[in-house]
């Protein structure tokens, strides 16, 4: 029972850092269609400003998340503006390539950056143990990884109900050209959309830093994970990122301790699989039926 409950922590722990890396591929999907397979290396890009920031620069960490935040916000815009905007037209299948070689050149940028060496991560959330119920005893990063995802949900669910510029994301994920009549400024929204997954990708990547110990290239691996969450949950529903992540999360946990490390990376796979054959779109995806 005491590794059971540990294991269910630590999973949804790694579950909330999954949710908030599946919600920028969400956002992104929602308003543009587009299927960014790129994704992950915004977990990795913001891990490493933020370390550079806080270990290289000496900077407080406040503002060395702040700037990392910033760096995943003009990395998403500048992906947006320059490469993306020009596909506009173009087939699925070649903007999905697109992304795909984004991915690779991307991850030739960090590798030129900053090496193949794991660097140690900035020490601003507690390492800590936290005792449960007598004998349980769980890394106090954990229930911060759960906070701050929880907090950041949270945030997001308030920005689309109640901002102007989420109300407006809204109406471009519905109909891009009645949004457009309505004088809503359709590239705009697709470049916001672009800097909220960029901040949504910093924030997962400090996370999942912070509780391995180190700033790697490993973070890439874990983010693969973030496709059976998507497919899992629906690629355009953020309560299925949340529902997503979590089940996967646990998934992974339990199928590491209970079977072996190697399952650990197949069996969510699995998953994925399953849910397509059974339900296409996902959990809570939307159905979408096109009548020709």
């Amino acid at each position: 029972m005491k590794a059971f409950i540990e294991l269910t922590i630590n999973g949804l722990a790694n579950g909330a850092i999954l949710s908030l890396a599946a919600l920028g591929f969400v956002l992104i999907y929602k308003a543009t269609e587009v299927i960014n397979f790129a994704q992950g290396q915004f977990l990795v890009i913001g891990a490493f400003m933020v370390y550079n920031a806080n270990i290289t620069w000496g900077l407080p960490w406040p503002l060395a998340v702040l700037i990392g935040i910033v760096a995943g916000i003009f990395l998403g815009v500048a992906i947006e503006r320059v490469i993306l905007r020009r596909l506009v037209g173009e087939s699925t299948l070649s903007v999905i390539m697109v992304t795909i070689g984004l991915a690779s050149a991307l991850f030739g940028v960090v590798l030129m950056t900053w090496g193949a060496e794991p660097r140690p991560a900035p020490k601003f959330v507690p390492s800590g143990t936290v005792t449960l119920l007598g004998d349980v005893h769980v890394a106090a990063n954990r229930f911060w990884a759960v906070g701050v995802a929880v907090v950041v949900f949270v945030a997001v669910t308030l920005f689309f109900q109640k901002s102007r510029h989420g109300v407006a994301m809204r109406a471009v994920a519905d109909d891009q050209q009645a949004a457009m009549v309505q004088g809503i400024s359709v590239n705009r929204i697709f470049a916001f959309s672009w800097a909220l997954a960029g901040a949504a990708g910093c924030v997962g990547g400090l996370l999942l830093a912070s509780i391995n110990g180190n700033t790697g290239l490993e973070l890439e691996s874990f983010a693969i994970l973030v496709f059976p969450v998507v497919i899992l949950g629906g690629l355009d529903s953020v309560l299925g990122t949340v529902v997503g992540g979590v089940i996967i999360g646990l998934l992974v946990e339990y199928t590491k301790f209970y079977m072996n490390v190697n399952a650990s990376q197949i069996i969510p796979f699995l998953v994925l699989v399953g849910i397509l054959l059974v339900k296409p779109y996902g959990l809570f995806g939307q159905v979408r039926i096109e009548r020709v």
